[in-house]
């Protein structure tokens, strides 16, 4: 009995620690998962490196952004942080 009591405090903080920090982590990774899958050509994107751009073309794991002074680069998927807004149809 005595070793049962001895688990549940270290039982119970691994719990408390997957559902306050492993789970919404999880969540969080699989927005940005999504929101990087679904990205089309139109979509003003922020880059993790703050670069402000519209996507030009997307291939398999890149994306072309044109930047504001008509230059082309070419990124990782990985490196879009974040759609500014949605190409309109």
């Amino acid at each position: 009995m005595d070793g049962l009591m001895t688990l549940v405090p270290l039982l119970l903080m691994f719990v408390l620690f997957y559902f306050l920090l492993i789970r919404p982590q999880q969540k969080r990774q699989k927005a940005v998962s999504q929101m990087q899958n679904e990205l089309q050509k139109g979509d003003r994107i922020v880059t993790i490196g703050g670069l402000h751009g519209i996507v030009d073309a997307i291939e398999e794991g890149k994306i072309v952004i044109k930047c504001g002074d008509g230059s082309r680069l070419t990124y990782d998927r990985n490196a879009v942080r974040e759609v500014a807004e949605k190409a309109t149809v």
